[in-house]
């Protein structure tokens, strides 16, 4: 008998007929003698129309009734989860995340888990129940109903997987996999069997949608074994894991976009201590996440500084920048929408030189240029102008043969 932790995103259960497939795709495990607890999100499009009756009132939502509201969406999922349970004759119990319950900081809409009491799901397997919880959703010191963000489910998943100590947390999806890099812009993208969990790990963080980042954090911390698979088939999908030494074998392993970048430039800023912390104390302050930085070298002690931030956050970010700007004597702030980053991710660039090279070249020969350049171990990512972001991640797929198996 194995302890397994099973997500249902949107798209799975978008329809009382898609609820009642897969109540029978659990209860296949629960009849091989599994225990299970479900995880589910809410009905594909639900959270966005949450948000929407919101924002009809006021553009920005107070947002402590904001996450009240949104929390809404899985409690009907779980619910009509569980009532089709029981009409096919299988016990079943839901539970909200107060109920639970699970821990979070007080950053409503991004609230982070910090810990989860698991003895009443227990309980409740032990009595032979499917457990039903909702996902995106947690608990603040206050007792104010928290969420933990676009994508949250599987985060609640992964750590009530870790929490449990569960053999296996399956993410099923409308997709029957990780591949190689995004199969709409790219036909030749494969589906791999395996990923590490640093690999999954900078993919999620580079825009590849198919985990949230915070998940695959959590599985890494705590060594939970991902398995990413279709709910609509029973073919295998693809495990995330710890990684082995024949994964070094592979240079990249997969190619990530992401369109939700925005670049920010700020000119002739004082080249002296201190200067950097104070242009990026108020984004902090307001939580903003700042990616790529890029510092010129210093000319008659003034330089230009450049970053990156995700899209939504661009405006405030102007905003908040050109204050400071002007305070400490800066010439000017320059911002730009019209970008992308592309990136290439394996641990097999650890072992092998020539990575970035073979990257600026294949980007140079369709006369792609690049704006930004940031670099990890395992990772190589570039700014580009977005118009050119299909073109460069089919081109760097070939560049480095991700269209063959064992490349």
């Amino acid at each position: 008998m194995a302890l397994i932790v099973q997500k249902f995103g949107g798209s799975s259960v978008g329809s009382i007929e898609k609820i009642k497939n897969v109540a029978n795709r659990v209860i296949e495990y629960q009849k091989r003698g599994d225990q299970v607890v479900v995880v589910l999100s809410a009905m594909a499009g639900q959270t966005d129309h949450l948000i929407g009756l919101a924002q009809e009132i006021t553009p920005l939502p107070d947002p402590r009734e904001l996450d009240v509201l949104m929390a809404t969406g899985e409690q009907v999922s779980v619910a009509l989860f569980c009532i089709t349970l029981k009409s096919m004759g299988y016990d079943s119990c839901s539970l909200l995340g107060f109920q639970i319950p699970i821990y979070t900081d007080n950053i409503y809409g991004k609230a982070r888990i910090y810990d989860i009491d698991t003895s009443r799901i227990k309980q409740e397997l032990e009595k032979g129940r499917i457990v039903a919880v909702a996902g995106f959703q947690g608990l603040d010191e206050a007792g104010n109903i928290t969420t933990l963000g676009r994508g949250g489910s599987d985060t609640t998943a992964v750590a009530l997987a870790a929490a449990l100590d569960a053999d296996l947390c399956e993410i099923f999806t409308d997709v029957d996999g990780i591949y190689t890099t995004d199969p709409n812009i790219c036909p030749e993208a494969r589906k791999l069997e395996r990923i590490s969990y640093e690999e999954m790990l900078e993919l999620a963080s580079l825009g590849a949608k198919v985990l949230e980042i915070r998940s695959v954090e959590f599985a890494m911390k705590y060594n939970v074994p991902l398995h990413v698979r279709s709910t609509f088939t029973e073919e295998r999908g693809t495990m995330v894991v710890a990684e082995t030494k024949d994964m070094e074998k592979v240079i990249v392993s997969g190619v990530a976009y992401s369109k939700n970048d925005a670049r920010i430039t700020i000119k002739k800023v004082p080249d002296r201590p201190g200067i950097a912390a104070k242009l990026f104390h108020p984004l902090f302050r307001a939580g903003i996440v700042v990616d790529m930085i890029v510092q010129n070298t210093s000319e008659d002690g003034m330089t230009d500084l450049t970053f990156t931030v995700p899209k939504p956050d661009f405006l405030r970010t102007m905003e908040l920048i050109r204050d400071v700007a002007q305070e400490i004597g800066a010439e000017k702030v320059l911002g730009d929408k019209d970008i992308a980053k592309v990136s290439i991710v394996g641990v097999g660039m650890r072992t092998h030189a020539g990575v970035a090279q073979r990257m600026f070249e294949a980007l140079a020969n369709e006369n792609i240029n690049i704006m930004m350049i940031s670099t990890s171990e395992i990772k190589i990512s570039c700014v580009i102008e977005e118009k050119y972001t299909e073109l460069a991640v089919r081109v760097l797929h070939k560049a480095f043969g991700l269209d063959k198996d064992g490349s």
